[in-house]
C-alpha cells in the first residue's frame, strides 16, 4: 500500500466544512469539554478514543439525550466484552425518535414509496400517535419490559411503527423481510421466543405479487409462545383465523407512554447470515444504540431537519435498523420497499429523484451494476438535492468510486463505510470535513479506537492487517441470546486478541488516516505467505464486461499444497474460451499479484448468497473440502440452494 498523498476524488469546500455538524460539534466539544480545537477531524477523533468517558458524555450533551435517572459515570467497566455503559440511568429510545413531533407534526417523518415510485408521507403526528396507539394495545396484550416482539415485514411505515411501539414498552424487537422462507424466520424467530408477530399477507416485488399467507400459518404453527398475530393487508386479503386487525389497533388518538428503561435494557435482536449453523442472535442495547446512531448519523452522515435519508434496504438486514434510527436526527426517512431494480437498473436513482433525498445509501453491487448496465443516473434524473452517495455491504471498488463521480456529480461526497451487524452502525466510513479518496474510506469513526493489527498484535500502518477495535463501543452486543455463560459471544470476537475486538476483515490504515477494505479474512487468499482480500480479486475481474461476477476460494490442500479456483458467472451471450480465460489471468497478474492468478477458472450459473446478498465464501469452501452441504452450509440462510449442487458436484468428481 503506497503511502504517497494522491490527489482526492472529491474535496469539501471551506463552506461546507463550517456547516458541516461535525464542526459546530467540535468547537463546542472544545469549549466546554477540552476536546482540540485545532487539528480538524484526526485531533478529534484522537481524542475520542483517548478520553472515551468525557467524548460520550459530550455526545449526550449535544444531542440532549434524555436520562429521566442520571447515570452514575459514563463507563462503569470498560472490559470487553462486558463493558457497562451509563450505569443508573433509565431512557426510552422510541421517546427520542419521535421528538420532533413536537415541532414539526404536521411535516413528513416518512415517505413511503413501493414500485410505482411515487412517495406517500407519514407526518411526525400520525406516527406518533400510532405508535401511541400500537403502544397501548402491546401492553393491553400483555407485553411486557423485555418480551420479544417479532414482525414478518417489508420496508413500510407499518413496520416504523411496529418497532418503535414495541420499544416504547420496553419490548424486544426482530425482525426478517417477508422474502425469507419459513425455515429461514424459524431459526431466527424460534431462539428468542416471541410473544407477538406482526406479519403481512404477502409483498410485492419485480412487478409481481408474492402470497406468504401459507408461511405465515406455518410460523404461527411453529411459534408456541405467540399470544398475538397482527395481520396487515398489504395485498388485501382478510385476517386469518385468531389474527388481531392492523388498523383496529392503530386507531385511537393516543399519546404513546414511554417505559423508561435501563441504558443497557435490550432493544432488538439482530442475526448474523448464519451461512455455517444457527444464526448468532445480537442483542443490542436502548441507550448504546441511541447515542452510537445520534453520533454516526447526527455527525458523521451530517444528518438534520433539512434532510431525507434513504437507504436501499430490507427488514432483514442491520441497515433498516441504522435507516429507522435517522428518526433521532429528526430526519424525514424514505422507505423502498420493492425490487432494486425494477422496472429497470435506474430504478433506485428514481427513488432518490422523486423523494428529494439528500444522503442516498446503496450497496456497492448496485453501484457496479449500474456501471456494467450503462445506466446514466444524472443525465436521466434531477439528483440536485443528493450531497452524499453511500455505499456498504462491500468494499466499493476504486471504479465506482470513479462512475459515482463522472456520472452523478463533480462535487458528490462518496461516502463508503464498513462495520457490521454485530455493532448496528460503522467503524469507518463517512466524514463530511475529510478529502474522498478513490478506493477508501474517509476515516475512522469517533470513539472507535481501529487499528490494523498482525498476528501477534502488532499495530501496522500501510500494510496489510486484522480489523481491530481496541476500545468498547456502546454499540456492541450486551450479549448474544441463549449464550448464558457468554462462551459464543466471547469465541466470535476476543478469541484471537484477549480483550481486544477482532472483526474479521483484512483492512489497510494508511499513513493519511484513511481505511481500505480488503475482504473477510476468514476467506483470505494466502500464497506463498502474501494474502490478499477476496474483494480484490473481485474489483479486479468484475471490471471485464463477460463477467457478471465471481466467486474465489483457497483451500489448503492435504498435500500441503493450495488450490485456488475462480468461479465466474458469466453476462448474457459470453463465453469462457480460452481469449477470456487468458484476459482474466492477465488481469489479476498485472493489476494483483502473479501469485494469485487462480489455478482454475470454472464457469458457474450464479454465485450464492447469504439472505442480505453477500457472497458466501466459506460454505463454497467447505463444500470443495468435502464437507457434506447439511454440515457446511445453513440451507435457510442461502437465496439460492440449488446453486451449491454444482460446487458439491465439483468437490465429488474432481480428482
Amino acid at each position: 500500500m503506497s503511502t504517497v498523498n494522491p490527489q482526492p476524488l472529491w474535496q469539501p469546500t471551506a463552506e461546507r466544512i463550517a456547516e458541516a455538524r461535525i464542526t459546530r460539534f467540535q468547537a463546542w466539544a472544545a469549549e466546554h469539554h477540552g476536546a482540540p480545537a485545532d487539528g480538524g477531524y484526526a485531533a478529534l477523533h484522537r481524542w475520542s478514543f483517548e478520553e472515551l468517558e468525557t467524548f460520550w458524555k459530550a455526545v449526550t450533551e449535544w444531542f440532549d439525550v434524555r436520562f429521566t435517572t442520571p447515570y452514575e459515570r459514563v463507563l462503569g467497566d470498560r472490559s470487553m466484552p462486558g463493558a457497562q455503559w451509563f450505569p443508573g440511568a433509565t431512557l426510552n429510545y422510541a421517546e427520542h425518535a419521535l421528538r420532533a413531533a413536537g415541532s414539526r407534526a404536521d411535516e413528513p417523518a416518512l415517505l413511503h414509496v413501493d414500485e410505482s415510485h411515487d412517495p406517500r408521507p407519514v407526518t411526525w403526528a400520525d406516527l406518533r400517535r400510532q405508535v401511541g396507539s400500537l403502544a397501548a394495545e402491546l401492553r393491553a396484550l400483555g407485553v411486557r419490559p423485555g418480551d420479544r416482539v417479532s414482525g414478518y415485514l417489508p420496508n413500510i411505515p407499518e413496520a416504523v411503527v411496529a418497532l418503535l411501539a414495541t420499544a416504547a414498552v420496553g419490548g424486544v424487537w426482530t425482525s426478517c423481510a417477508p422474502d425469507f422462507g419459513a425455515r429461514s424466520v424459524l431459526d431466527r424467530f424460534q431462539q428468542v421466543e416471541p410473544v407477538v408477530l406482526f406479519t403481512v399477507d404477502g409483498y410485492r416485488y419485480g412487478g409481481k405479487e408474492h402470497d406468504r399467507r401459507g408461511i405465515v400459518a406455518e410460523l404461527r404453527r411453529e411459534l408456541p409462545t405467540l399470544r398475538a398475530v397482527v395481520h396487515i393487508p398489504l395485498l388485501g386479503t382478510d385476517a386469518p383465523d385468531g389474527a388481531l386487525e392492523w388498523s383496529a389497533l392503530t386507531a385511537a388518538d393516543t399519546a404513546p407512554v414511554f417505559e423508561q428503561v435501563p441504558f443497557d435494557h435490550p432493544l432488538w435482536v439482530l442475526y448474523s447470515s448464519g451461512t455455517t449453523g444457527l444464526p448468532k442472535a445480537i442483542v443490542q442495547s436502548q441507550g448504546g444504540i441511541l447515542v452510537e446512531h445520534l453520533k454516526q448519523l447526527g455527525l458523521h452522515c451530517d444528518l438534520g431537519p433539512e434532510d431525507r435519508f434513504f437507504w436501499y434496504t430490507s427488514t432483514g438486514w442491520m441497515m433498516w435498523n441504522f435507516l429507522v434510527s435517522g428518526l433521532l436526527t429528526g430526519t424525514t426517512v424514505v422507505l423502498y420497499d420493492g425490487s432494486p431494480g425494477h422496472p429497470d437498473t435506474g430504478a433506485q436513482w428514481r427513488i432518490a429523484e422523486r423523494t428529494g433525498a439528500t444522503l442516498y445509501g446503496t450497496s456497492a453491487a448496485y453501484v457496479m451494476a449500474c456501471r456494467k448496465a450503462g445506466v446514466h443516473p444524472s443525465r436521466d434524473h434531477d439528483l440536485s438535492a443528493v450531497k452524499c452517495v453511500a455505499t456498504t455491504g462491500s468494499p466499493l471498488p476504486p471504479d465506482g468510486f470513479r462512475w459515482l463521480h463522472d456520472e452523478v456529480r463533480h462535487d458528490l461526497w462518496i461516502a463508503s463505510v464498513s462495520g457490521g451487524t454485530d455493532v448496528c452502525s460503522c467503524f469507518a466510513g463517512a466524514v463530511p470535513t475529510l478529502p474522498v479518496h478513490v478506493g477508501e474510506l474517509q476515516a475512522p469513526c469517533l470513539g472507535t479506537d481501529l487499528q490494523s493489527w498482525d498476528p501477534s498484535g502488532k499495530p501496522l500502518t500501510d500494510e496489510v492487517g486484522e480489523l481491530v477495535v481496541t476500545n468498547p463501543m456502546p454499540s456492541m452486543p450486551i450479549h448474544f441470546w441463549n449464550d448464558p455463560d457468554g462462551s459464543r459471544y466471547h469465541d466470535s470476537y476476543f478469541d484471537t486478541y484477549p480483550g481486544v475486538w477482532r472483526h474479521g476483515d483484512w483492512i489497510t490504515l494508511t499513513s493519511r488516516g484513511s481505511v481500505v477494505i480488503h475482504g473477510r479474512s476468514d476467506s483470505t487468499l494466502n500464497r506463498q505467505g502474501v494474502r490478499m482480500g477476496s474483494a480484490d480479486i473481485y474489483e479486479a475481474v468484475e471490471r471485464l464486461p463477460e463477467i457478471k461476477e465471481s466467486l474465489v476460494v483457497g483451500i489448503e490442500q492435504p498435500d500441503g499444497g493450495y488450490w485456488m479456483p475462480l468461479f465466474v458467472h458469466l453476462a448474457p451471450g459470453a463465453t469462457l474460451d480460452d481469449d477470456l480465460t487468458d484476459r482474466i489471468r492477465k488481469t489479476i497478474r498485472t493489476q494483483l499479484s502473479p501469485r494469485h492468478v487462480p489455478d482454475e477458472i470454472i464457469e458457474v450459473p450464479g454465485i450464492p448468497h447469504t439472505l442480505t446478498g453477500k457472497r458466501i465464501e466459506v460454505p463454497v469452501k467447505r463444500l470443495l473440502q468435502g464437507t457434506p452441504l447439511e454440515k457446511a452450509v445453513n440451507p435457510g440462510s442461502i437465496d439460492n440452494l440449488d446453486l451449491l449442487a454444482h460446487y458439491q458436484e465439483l468437490a465429488r468428481t474432481r480428482p
